[in-house]
């Protein structure tokens, strides 16, 4: 048997990574040495040159520690001037009293230009004269102009009162443009050669002349003949056009209108302004306003099309003086077209200023003050103008008005007209299928109906529809 064992012996487990010299060492009944912890931060004892043996353990008995003085900051205590940090402050309060008080300058600023804007629009009054929401066509508001001559434009519509071209029903008045020969007896081979067609005969014509002077050309506003051999035809197209003439009328004041412009090649819509008496002389001495016009032609094929509305006053001191180019305006959309919806077109105009409005007054087409440009004569330069070896007269010279000739009554005119022969639709645009200066222009246009016609929207859709139509007078009522 072996020999017994002591407690401390019995309980104690043996290191067996411990060395000899940790295995001799006393030990605790857990294992513990008896001898005390080494210093883990003094120098190894093989590295001290002493006398002690190599194989002795130093221990921190043989460590001289001594205490270390204590740390004592320099820093400085008590209250002391720093006059560094005082004028960095002065500096950040001067830096935000000059920050606020430009802010306060330029809203101060702002505010004055906004209230001088503000005053600065006039606060005129105005009498509603009319208000036609077209549940019917009131006779006593609008009448029918029926012509074959274009109006001095050229185009090819013959105007109407025939029910098919103008209209009411729930939207508002349709003005709509139709084939002659779908709307009448005329043959195709009529409307060609061989037919007289003669308005004063049937006693529809509306013109009271026997023939229209639009500069050097003359038509006869109620008889159209077709010739085979003159390339003269019928108008291939008819239409409507309604005016408030010696019914309506202002002489400054507003104008209302809120309407849809139609969709299809080369169809013309207008709103527009005509003077009840010629007090200056023929067009243009006597002053047009055009409210609004547009083409019918898809913008998304055509430059000059539907999504684009232009505003002008036509004024001359002749037929080739005309100085539109001084007094008009455009306004394209960017992401619309007129023909798609509703839009609201409006006239603001006085003695001392006229300008026209799309969407709004500060949506502004043109602007006119007449107070600028002293007279009509002196802004279009006319005194150093020669026509034919000639100086024009000035038609405007017995009016002490500077703002004449838009100084008399006018009254208001609704339409949509089909093609042109003054420019209006340009040669060099859209594969345009007649030329202005031909001889057989409306020919022309007929002979291509293939390429035009299916652009025409269905129904109404290739008619200018009209919303509503106010008209104040300015003063009181």
């Amino acid at each position: 048997m072996y020999g017994q064992q002591t407690p401390s012996e019995a309980g104690a487990s043996v290191n067996p990574f411990a060395s000899q010299h940790d295995l001799s060492r006393p030990t605790t009944s857990h294992g513990a040495s008896l001898h005390p912890a080494q210093n883990p931060f003094s120098t190894p004892a093989a590295s001290i040159h002493s006398g002690q043996s190599v194989g002795r353990t130093s221990t921190l008995s043989d460590v001289d520690i001594r205490p270390r003085r204590r740390f004592k900051s320099s820093r400085l205590v008590g209250e002391f001037e720093k006059p560094w940090l005082a004028d960095a402050k002065k500096t950040a309060n001067w830096d935000s009293i000059t920050f606020y008080s430009a802010i306060f300058a330029a809203l101060c600023i702002g505010a004055y230009f906004c209230y001088s804007a503000y005053a600065a629009v006039p606060k005129n009054e105005y009498c509603l004269i009319l208000d036609d929401q077209f549940k019917t066509l009131d006779s006593s508001i609008w009448s029918h102009e029926i012509q074959v001559d274009g109006y001095g434009t050229g185009s090819f519509d013959w105007t109407t009162n025939d029910p098919a071209n103008s209209y009411v029903d729930d939207e508002g008045l349709h003005i709509v443009p139709t084939l002659t020969l779908e709307s009448t007896d005329i043959t195709d081979a009529q409307l060609l050669d061989g037919y007289t067609l003669n308005l004063t005969r049937d006693g529809t014509c509306t013109s009271s002349n026997d023939q229209q002077v639009y500069g050097n050309v003359v038509n006869d506003p109620c008889i159209k003949v077709s010739n085979i051999t003159s390339d003269q035809i019928i108008n291939p197209v008819r239409s409507a056009r309604l005016t408030t003439a010696g019914k309506k009328t202002i002489r400054y004041g507003r104008v209302e209108i809120s309407a849809k412009m139609p969709a299809g090649d080369w169809l013309w819509p207008a709103i527009w302004m005509m003077p009840q008496d010629s007090v200056y002389g023929d067009w243009p001495r006597s002053g047009e306003i055009d409210l609004a016009e547009s083409r019918g032609n898809d913008a998304e094929h055509y430059i000059l099309g539907n999504n684009q509305i232009g505003s002008a006053l036509h004024w001359g001191a002749s037929y080739s003086t005309d100085m539109i180019d001084k007094t008009k305006g455009n306004f394209a959309a960017k992401r619309t077209k007129y023909s798609d919806g509703f839009h609201t077109y409006g006239l603001e105009w006085s003695e001392k200023y006229l300008f026209i409005w799309l969407d709004g007054r500060l949506r502004q087409v043109i602007f006119l003050d007449f107070t600028k440009i002293q007279s009509f004569w002196k802004f279009g330069g006319f005194s150093s103008i020669v026509v034919n070896g000639t100086s024009p007269d000035n038609p405007w010279v017995q009016s002490e008005n500077a703002n004449a000739p838009f100084d008399q009554e006018f009254y208001l005119i609704l339409n949509v007209a089909v093609g042109a022969g003054n420019g209006y639709f340009p040669d060099s645009y859209g594969n345009k299928p007649w030329a202005d200066k031909s001889d057989n222009a409306m020919k022309q246009f007929w002979a291509a109906n293939t390429t035009w016609l299916p652009t025409w929207g269905a129904g109404p859709a290739r008619g200018m529809t009209v919303k509503y139509v106010k008209m104040w007078q300015e003063g009181k009522c």
